[in-house]
Parts: C-alpha cells; structure tokens; sequence
C-alpha cells in the first residue's frame, strides 16, 4: 500500500522529512477494522511528533491520526461495523497513523460518519471532536442550562476551537467569548456561534470588562497557556474552571491557588493508549456529533483542501501549521 512517513526527525522544508513509500498491507485481527482511508486531516499533534519522534533506525513511522474511509475488512471479534460501512476517527498514538491506502483501527473509538458529509469534510472533525467534547463535559463538566454561566476560549480559530466553540454554542446556555488575532479569524469565531470575539494579543481582561463578562466561569485554554495564564486567572471567577490542552513550559499554580480554581487536563488519545474501561466512550460521543451534524446542528471545520494526500502536500500542511497562521483544519483526500 502507499504511505507517506519519515525515518529522522527534520525540519519540514527538509526533502526527507516526509516521504512518498510503499508498505505491507495491513491485516485485521481482534476488534480491529481495516480502512480504506479516502480523506485525512493534518493537526498540530502530527508536527509535533513528527519533530520530536523518530522510529528505530532503518524503520519508518507513519503520521497521521484523522480520517475518514470505508472498512474493508473486519477482526473475528469485531461487532459494531461490517464491510462497506463509511467510517470516522482519530486513531491511536501507539499504532502507525492514517497516511496511508489501509489503516488499522479499534472498532470503540471508531464510528460512522455523518451521511451529510463527503469523505474531506468528515476527516476534518474526529480528534478536535474529541478533545473539544472531552474538554468540555468530561474535564471540565460544562452545564447545560445554565444560561447564566460563561465560557472563555483561549486560541478559537483553530482546529479544536471551531468545533468547540460549536458543540458549546450547540449543547449549552453559556455565553461563549472566543479569542482570535486576525480579521478573518475573528470572524470565523464569530460564524461558528460564539457571542463575542477579543483579540489575545491585547490585554484580555480590559476587552472583557468592556463587554461585561469580568468573571468568567470557565476557560478552554487551547494554546499559549502559559503566555495568557496571568489575564486569564485575573478574568475567571473565584472556583472557577480552568482546562488546557496545549503543553505549557511553566505554570504557576500559585496564580491559581489564590482563588481556588481547578485545573484539568485533556489528551484525548488517553483512552486509547491506555485500553481504559471507558474506551467505548468515543465511539459514542463520534456517533453522536455524527448525529448533530445530520440535523444541522454542527458543520465541518474545513479550512483548507490541500488536494491529494502525498509527501509535497502534506509538508505543505505541516508548514502552515507551524506558522500558527491556519484557520480551521487542513484536509486531504485520495491517493
């Protein structure tokens, strides 16, 4: 089957960086499904690991997490999916990544995308579905009809703050306060449901005070943390909720302690690196924003097609990334 992988961690704009190969096709055993991937979405998880990570000398590693494709075969154990089913998910950090003709994934984070989507538009949402979902009702433990309460979203614009600017707008009462630097960034926030928009580059807490929200309730921090952490603390409410899921390089619980915020943490391959008992869970929170999206309640959060998946297109997809410039998410589609 065709790939795309990498055997030495380098820069992007190195010619192996990224890499045109051919590798074994996969087969299916247990509770694994074998995809036919016909679309892929590039997040900064990939540029990381990509970075960070290299394979055993002489072997090559596979990016790649988001896709969408139809499974072709399934394990002896499998229960939830058969031959021809179109399918959606975000795959494993333990396992090779979904640049590639045939990807191998567990059927319980796996689902069947929307009906209303093509294959592009579907690969752009599972792992910012995810982490936004898990971020806001599993970590941070949102209310629904609170319609007093609100929401701060450090970094909107981006892959997971497009989807959970909607799913917040979607699901909750929240009064939603989205940042963005940009023009046209701004307002794509503001498109996708969010009631206000303030730029992170300036001091948060003056921009709030002017729109009246100088105690926020709960903030989604998806990037920057540390640089944001001193106006954001200065802007919650006293218990409030703080939930991150970038990687700061410091944080000061000091900032924190002083009026008893809590703090928590979201990586949305936890269940799946960790077989936890609760694994089953994405299966059904993907088939429920399956669900949303049919009815119109959410849509996709493509930003860009950057054309068929191969090495050239997918160093141009990591470039953008790292410039922090991208809007909503970079997909692929075909071989």
């Amino acid at each position: 089957m065709k790939a795309i992988a990498y055997q030495q961690s380098l820069p992007i704009t190195h010619s192996d960086s990224l890499q045109d190969i051919e590798l074994p096709d996969p087969v299916a055993h247990g509770r694994d499904i074998l995809v036919e991937v016909k679309a892929v979405s590039v997040n900064p998880v990939d540029t990381k690991i990509r970075a960070r990570v290299a394979p055993a000398a002489g072997e090559w590693k596979v990016l790649g997490w988001d896709a969408a494709g139809i499974v072709r075969a399934t394990g002896p154990d499998v229960a939830l999916f058969e031959p021809g089913d179109r399918v959606w998910y975000a795959g494993s950090l333990t396992r090779p990544g979904t640049n590639s003709e045939l990807h191998l994934v567990d059927e319980r984070i796996a689902a069947r995308m929307p009906s209303t989507l093509g294959f592009a538009e579907a690969a752009a949402l599972p792992l910012t579905a995810i982490t936004a979902w898990e971020l806001l009702f599993d970590r941070l433990c949102v209310p629904s009809a609170d319609a007093n309460a609100s929401l701060l979203v450090i970094g909107a614009a981006g892959g997971v703050g497009s989807i959970l600017v909607q799913l917040a707008r979607a699901l909750t009462q929240l009064t939603i306060i989205g940042t963005a630097s940009r023009a046209q960034s701004q307002d794509w926030v503001r498109r996708l449901g969010a009631h206000h928009v303030v730029d992170h580059t300036m001091p948060l807490v003056d921009q709030l005070a002017t729109l009246g929200e100088v105690d926020v309730d709960f903030v989604a921090s998806l990037n920057h943390t540390d640089k944001h952490l001193p106006q954001i603390v200065e802007a919650m409410r006293p218990q409030g909720k703080l939930g991150l899921i970038d990687d700061p390089a410091s944080f000061d619980l000091g900032l924190i302690k002083r009026k008893s915020l809590s703090l928590h943490c979201e990586f949305m391959f936890t269940r799946s690196m960790f077989n936890t008992p609760d694994i089953i869970k994405q299966h059904e929170l993907l088939t429920e924003v399956a669900r949303l999206i049919e009815i119109g309640r959410l849509k996709s959060t493509v930003g860009e097609n950057f054309g068929r998946i191969s090495a050239a297109n997918l160093k141009r997809a990591h470039a953008l990334i790292e410039s922090g410039a991208a809007v909503g998410k970079i997909v692929l589609e075909g071989f």
